[in-house]
């Protein structure tokens, strides 16, 4: 039986991202009235909404089976997520830190579509006079670690040499 890839480590960001995005969630739960924003500084709002879709709220209205499509998408993208970092080459850092902010924000986002049937989103950026839709940090944790997967993936950006 072969060792763990030493990349497993990385998981702990993972971790960290669930606890962040619950206790986020609670919070705004608990301190904000659903879609009434609070404004914090210009193009920055607290404003408390529900989403029982994916992203940019796709497939919202769709009448309640794709809490469940989501919810199956995300447990197998989170089992792949992590047998990927498992067999990740030792030096492939980046794509480890990547990967484990990806798995957090799925797993954020599925405790809530299991637990409540919709993701708890209350974070408000404007674009000008627009609004972008409302997220949450396991969203947030989700975006970045897509770019930074697409950079690990240029060639030598990861990588160190062991010459």
């Amino acid at each position: 039986m072969s060792a763990a890839s030493p990349k497993v480590k990385w998981l702990w960001i993972s971790l960290l991202v669930v606890v962040l995005d619950q206790a986020s969630k609670q919070f705004a739960e608990a301190q904000l009235t659903p879609h009434q924003a609070v404004n914090l500084m210009p193009y920055f709002d607290w404003y408390l909404t529900y989403n029982t879709g994916a992203a940019f709220s796709f497939l919202a209205d769709a009448g309640g089976w794709q809490r469940w499509l989501f919810t199956a998408i995300a447990i197998i993208m989170s089992v792949l997520i992590v047998q990927w970092v498992r067999k990740l080459p030792a030096e492939d850092t980046l794509a480890a830190i990547s990967l484990s902010l990806i798995l957090g924000g799925a797993i954020g986002n599925l405790i809530d579509r299991i637990y409540l049937g919709h993701v708890i989103d209350y974070i408000q950026i404007w674009l000008g006079a627009y609004p972008f839709p409302a997220f949450n940090i396991a969203d947030a944790a989700i975006s970045v670690g897509a770019v930074l997967l697409i950079l690990s993936s240029f060639t030598g950006f990861d990588k160190t040499t062991t010459e």
